[in-house]
């Protein structure tokens, strides 16, 4: 019981104090949110990647429709991987009571060249990401969770 409580209270000051620095996406899109959304042909949804307005640890930046944005290298990779398997990708918005179309063929306008990186997008997606200062220490909480710990007293 003490090691989730320690792990809470220190997930609480590493989203704290690391949130405004580093990439951390949420799992639950938020209003005012901005996701790369593919889609099949028929609309359903297939897959998303958030975009974020400012600048973090591991982001690099990217222009969609004349606007900056800044996304991960693995986010690059997979709109190119999506395009190839005939999905529709396009940057839209949560308002909050749906999602509203920004900008339509980000392929297009952003290649992993754009973003210093060459070769297979399929190669890239298959790596693992540099993790950022947030995401190891989120790492250390985990496995102290897992580690076998001796109590002491009654």
């Amino acid at each position: 019981m003490l090691k989730k409580l320690f792990a809470v209270l220190a997930f609480c000051m590493v989203a704290q104090t690391f949130g405004a620095k580093h990439a951390i996406a949420s799992g639950i899109p938020s209003p005012g949110d901005f996701y790369l959304i593919a889609r099949d042909r028929v609309g359903d949804f297939s897959g998303s990647h958030k975009v974020f307005r400012r600048t973090a640890v591991g982001l690099h930046k990217v222009s969609y429709c004349k606007r900056d944005y800044w996304v991960r290298a693995h986010t690059v990779a997979w709109t190119l991987v999506e395009a190839e398997n005939n999905r529709a990708v396009r940057l839209e918005f949560n308002f909050g009571k749906g999602w509203r179309p920004i900008c339509d063929h980000p392929e297009q306008q952003v290649t992993l060249s754009d973003i210093g990186l060459a070769g297979d997008p399929r190669e890239i997606l298959a790596k693992p990401e540099t993790n950022s200062g947030a995401l190891s220490l989120f790492g250390v909480i985990s496995k102290s969770l897992r580690e076998d710990v001796e109590v002491y007293g009654p």
